[in-house]
């Protein structure tokens, strides 16, 4: 699978439309959601693209993650939204819901082992991601505290 092709586009598509389903969902309004939407589809497309040049799970969900929530910190303020209604939409592409369902079905099925490493995988991802959330707002709070003091 090539970074830019067709399949690459649907899944984007694909994300950009659950998001957007999301948006209406939680009763949001106007052209927020469509900015949520293009976030969204990007969020899973980075994904995808940094999957493919690393091969690195983490990495890729890291890598999306900042790049994403830099996106929903201009955006949100842009259209003066709190920014964690936009990080928190943007970033549902990236949650591990697989990984959740499959530890589940092994647990019930009693496989406790499998269960156990589906568990650590989404506990990794879930940190990654908050990790990423935490970096980038760290570094735009003390970007805007610089251009407030001067």
């Amino acid at each position: 699978m090539q970074p830019f092709d067709r399949f690459t586009l649907m899944q984007f598509l694909w994300a950009a439309l659950s998001i957007l389903g999301f948006s209406i969902r939680v009763n949001l309004k106007g052209s927020k959601i469509l900015l949520l939407a293009l976030g969204g589809g990007l969020s899973w497309a980075f994904y995808l693209i940094f999957l493919y040049y690393s091969d690195s799970l983490l990495y890729s969900i890291f890598g999306a993650s900042i790049l994403v929530c830099a996106y929903s910190e201009i955006v949100a303020r842009a259209v003066k939204v709190p920014v964690s209604v936009f990080v928190t939409c943007v970033i549902i592409p990236l949650v591990p819901g697989s990984s959740l369902y499959y530890a589940m079905q092994a647990y019930i099925a009693g496989n406790h082992a499998a269960a156990s490493v589906h568990i650590y995988k989404a506990l990794l991802i879930s940190g990654t991601i908050a990790m990423a959330i935490a970096v980038v707002s760290s570094v735009t709070n003390i970007i805007y505290r610089l251009f407030n003091r001067f």
